[in-house]
């Protein structure tokens, strides 16, 4: 859905979207680093109800886990990240739910408390710990809906939260805060009370919710780029002292042509 090219092509008039597909993977540490995104033409996209591959990496759900299977070249740093993936929920949800007042974007928590297991071999890495799984869904492009949003997941002893706030084009800005416990049930609960953050080193706006009097402290950014930003955060949710995954993102950032020409040292296109 960020892909420069695609954004070109529907300038041109409509396109396939399956015409651009990526895996996007991305490790952090100062010994393993790795980005990769590259995107692939509708020749290298094969799915089915269980299975995607796209060019040399694939999925697939075998009715317990979702297993990956990786072998793709990083950028800008042509470096390999090689290896597999397997993800276990605790649990599996199918509801989908409505992103702003059009009905046509929608988000789902397949997965909101899963576990994962990572073996690479390049670079050399193995770990076990927690994870999460969801999805977006659109008619349109996220771009044309949304001006920008804020999200975060933060996984509890016995729950996970997750925060979104959006704000639409020419509506009010919207929030959704829920948890979701290992047994799969979902409550809504009130949102906590908004923080900013600080912007990023593009100067993006970010802000998060925690609890009411509590502080928030950016431990670590790990992505900072033109329109987007994710980092870990040490918060308050709860009662909870908790690290959270957040993301930021600001799509009137992405829709401008001087970032859609920067996309592409990050995001190289495959001509096989």
């Amino acid at each position: 859905m960020f892909s420069p090219y695609y954004a070109w092509a529907r300038r041109r008039g409509p396109t396939d979207p399956c015409n651009h597909s990526a895996f996007n993977v991305a490790l952090y540490g100062a010994k393993h680093a790795r980005w990769s995104m590259t995107e692939r033409g509708a020749a290298k996209l094969t799915r089915s109800e269980d299975s995607l591959q796209i060019g040399p990496s694939h999925m697939h759900w075998d009715g317990k886990a979702l297993n990956i299977q990786l072998d793709e070249i990083c950028a800008p740093l042509p470096r390999r990240i090689r290896g597999s993936l397997r993800v276990t929920p605790t649990m599996l949800r199918e509801h989908r739910f409505l992103l702003g007042n059009s009905g046509r974007h929608a988000w789902c928590p397949f997965a909101p408390c899963a576990r994962i297991e990572l073996n690479l071999t390049d670079p050399d890495l193995r770990w076990t710990g927690e994870a999460y799984l969801d999805g977006n869904f659109g008619d349109e492009p996220l771009e044309d809906a949304f001006e920008s949003w804020n999200w975060s997941r933060a996984s509890l002893p016995d729950r996970t939260v997750v925060l979104y706030d959006y704000q639409e084009r020419e509506a009010p800005a919207r929030s959704l805060a829920l948890q979701f416990d290992h047994a799969g049930n979902v409550q809504e609960i009130v949102p906590p009370p908004l923080l900013p953050l600080r912007s990023t080193r593009w100067g993006v706006a970010r802000q998060t919710r925690a609890d009411q009097g509590s502080k928030v402290s950016i431990r670590q950014s790990l992505e900072d780029g033109p329109f987007y930003g994710r980092s870990l955060l040490e918060t308050n949710l709860l009662g909870t002292q908790v690290s959270a995954f957040h993301e930021n993102i600001s799509l009137n950032r992405f829709r401008s042509r001087w970032v859609q020409c920067l996309l592409p040292f990050r995001m190289p296109r495959s001509p096989w």
